[in-house]
């Protein structure tokens, strides 16, 4: 485990500087309105996040989680997946409900959209190519879910290098039981490579004279 630092309101691997970059998980409507995977929990980290990604704007990354257009599309599971879910299809949705929540996408520009169509956001060169872009070091995280396409951003970060800092407050999951497990796995079992703070601690430590110096 990262030791302890004197200041309990300080990161384990000190201060964060201008190559970091928040990223946050897939904060759209189709999780946020009443649909079959509305995350109700959503409304209460929404505003830790849209005030991080607000002092941050230029270095926030939103990741969006697009469904199939049609039922039964993509191979193996993802074609099982979309059968199942035919409901949560573009076709179905409407296009509209793919978008960021309004609060977070009036930040783009200058904040930016990465589009993925699986849970992780490593298996297509968006992602990378924007970190690339702003030479990353560090990924703050944010967003939903904590146990499904947030653990698949750690996970990826992770086997990148990436210094990670997982922001508690601001990540939610559609289910109690889980996003606590998760919480409690991130902790036990990923203590070198993954810090946990709260966006308070997170922004405390952030030197954002740095970005504006840039």
């Amino acid at each position: 485990m990262a030791a302890i630092p004197a200041d309990t309101d300080a990161l384990p691997n000190g201060p964060l500087d201008g190559r970091a970059v928040h990223v946050c998980v897939d904060m759209q409507n189709l999780f946020a309105e009443k649909t079959a995977w509305h995350t109700p929990w959503m409304a209460r980290v929404l505003p830790r996040v849209r005030h991080l990604a607000a002092v941050v704007p230029e270095r926030t990354l939103f990741t969006r989680f697009v469904p199939a257009r049609h039922p039964g599309e993509g191979r193996g599971c993802w074609k099982r997946y979309w059968e199942r879910w035919a409901e949560m299809t573009v076709e179905r949705l409407g296009e509209a409900m793919v978008d960021l929540v309004p609060d977070l996408a009036a930040l783009v520009p200058p904040g930016e959209v990465v589009d993925k169509t699986v849970y992780s956001p490593w298996m297509e060169p968006g992602l990378e190519s924007a970190l690339r872009a702003r030479r990353a070091e560090t990924l703050v995280i944010t967003g939903g879910e904590t146990d499904v396409c947030v653990l698949a951003t750690v996970l990826g970060a992770v086997d990148r290098g990436y210094r990670i800092v997982l922001a508690t407050d601001a990540v939610c999951s559609s289910s109690d039981d889980t996003h606590d497990a998760m919480m409690t796995l991130y902790r036990q079992r990923f203590g070198q490579q993954l810090e946990i703070a709260t966006t308070g601690q997170i922004l405390q430590n952030w030197n954002l004279s740095e970005l504006t110096e840039r």
